[in-house]
């Protein structure tokens, strides 16, 4: 299933948390698609997913947004 975060205008580290309490509340193999506007998610959330065991599918760079998906894993 997929599920969509809306992250734009927040600053770090608030994406990261957003996603961390979204992430409580899905199932394994679940996708979040994270829409963001700060460039610090670029490095924040594929940190973050490697720490806690989950997959960034991909990341796109928009002109005024980033959009990332991560797959839950575990």
């Amino acid at each position: 299933m997929k599920h969509n975060l809306d992250a734009k205008r927040l600053l770090c580290p608030m994406p990261v948390i957003r996603l961390s309490e979204m992430i409580e509340k899905i199932k394994n193999s679940d996708i979040i698609e994270i829409l963001a506007t700060d460039p610090g998610v670029l490095y924040d959330i594929p940190a973050w997913c490697k720490v806690h065991g989950h997959r960034v599918i991909s990341i796109n760079e928009k002109t005024n947004e980033i959009i990332l998906l991560v797959e839950k894993i575990g």
